[in-house]
């Protein structure tokens, strides 16, 4: 699992790369081995290999593969065991699936906003939202950058919730050591093909902390119903023992259902799916010493660009990059007059992501512009996200930033503050 990444795929000057990681050799041979085997193309020795080598790069108990980030959400947070009336802190800047699944619960949500530099949800600003009815908080790690969770996992301790700890643009990060995805009751994965490793364009992980939790998530992964059983007070057949070949499952002839919780879905990772992303853990330090680098390249260079400005990251956080992010001063530039110039040229910048709180069908539950005030001015006004992707080489990089420099300085030779903003 040590073997360093592919040689970068050749992207045309204005290429605009999406795939997170790079896919090479090494990805096709363990395909053509596994379809070569006879091996079953479900549930097979590569899930177990892939997840027995992610529960030791996170130092875990239970890691299990599933369809997608979606899903280990999903598994999450019906563990919850959420009922109508309560409450769940969230963050509101992340991709919509987060929290998604929350709409299907009756539950009110309450949205925290975000630290100014790092877009995390703000620790500081959790507690005051604490009812009596607060059951869980979930949070992110923004672009791979470590939330505070030594101050989350306090509070929970003190207040009796669960953490959700969606971690899908985190791995390969740390904080003071500890790798991010492992601090959290529940653990989140995606490796869409967008991540920093991928199982062939979809796919995730549901990290559990507890064993109980853990079997239940097992049996709804593998379309098992989650309920609780007692042993059968009663016979409906003349033996218990079943004929041979019955498929049928575990407790059908011996165990009465005292409680349903749920019902089971199909989200196991395929084989080949997670063959590929056994390989790419194994890559991974090398595809984040790429990120880093990169980076690093940009940070020096937006240093001398006047109205941007790159957060320092603190000590003890290790940073994966999976997104990059930089901020614009409004009163110098307008960031939409940017991104529109930088596309217009051929290097487009991305935002991610829209603030939750405003989209319509939280919106709908009476969710307002002005609820999380930083979350609003850094997306509307003031963020940009940079592609900081392995595939991206240095020549790449330099005619990126030479382009934002280019078009931020036209605006000064044209006697006016960059982009439009008057002097």
């Amino acid at each position: 699992m040590d073997s360093a990444p592919s040689a970068v795929v050749p992207l045309g000057s204005h290429a605009r790369p999406t795939r997170g990681s790079i896919l090479g050799d090494d990805e096709l041979a363990v395909i053509e081995e596994l379809l070569r085997s006879g091996s079953p193309l479900s549930g097979g020795v590569w899930r177990e290999r892939f997840e027995e080598a992610f529960r030791a790069h996170l130092g875990v108990a239970h890691a299990l593969s599933v369809t997608s980030g979606t899903t280990a959400l999903r598994l999450a947070i019906h563990l919850l065991d959420l009922r109508p009336g309560d409450e769940v802190i969230a963050t509101p800047q992340t991709y919509l699936a987060t929290v998604q699944p929350l709409l299907d619960y009756g539950v009110r949500v309450r949205f925290c906003d975000v630290e100014p530099d790092s877009l995390n949800i703000d620790a500081s600003r959790i507690e005051e939202l604490i009812t009596d009815r607060t059951r869980a908080v979930l949070m992110v790690h923004y672009g791979g950058r470590a939330a505070d969770m030594p101050r989350i996992m306090a509070l929970a301790e003190r207040y009796g919730l669960t953490v959700v700890e969606d971690a899908a643009h985190a791995i390969g990060g740390s904080l003071n050591g500890r790798p991010l995805g492992s601090f959290g009751h529940f653990g989140i994965f995606s490796f869409h093909s967008s991540k920093n490793i991928t199982t062939l364009g979809e796919g995730g992980m549901l990290v559990v902390r507890d064993d109980e939790a853990a079997a239940r998530a097992t049996a709804l992964r593998d379309n098992s119903v989650d309920a609780v059983y007692v042993p059968s007070r009663h016979t409906f057949a003349e033996t218990h023992r079943p004929p041979a070949g019955a498929m049928f499952p575990a407790g059908s002839y011996t165990a009465d259902c005292l409680m349903l919780r749920g019902t089971g879905i199909n989200g196991t990772l395929a084989e080949p799916a997670a063959a590929v992303g056994y390989v790419q853990l194994g890559k991974l330090p090398a595809l984040q010493a790429r990120r880093r680098e990169l980076a690093r390249q940009y940070t020096e260079r937006l240093a001398r660009i006047p109205g941007v400005h790159v957060p320092p990251v603190p000590e003890g956080v290790d940073h994966p990059y999976h997104l990059y992010t930089a901020f614009v001063d409004p009163e110098l530039i307008d960031r939409d007059a940017l991104l529109n110039a930088m596309d217009a040229a051929g290097s487009q910048l991305s935002l991610r992501y829209f603030p939750l709180h405003l989209m319509p069908e939280w919106r709908a539950h009476g969710h307002r512009e002005g609820e999380c005030p930083v979350a609003e001015r850094r997306w509307f006004r003031e963020m940009i996200n940079i592609p900081c992707q392995p595939g991206i080489d240095d020549d790449q990089a330099a005619q990126l930033m030479d382009q934002l420099e280019r078009t931020i300085s036209r605006s000064w030779r044209r006697g006016r503050t960059p982009l439009g903003r008057t002097a």
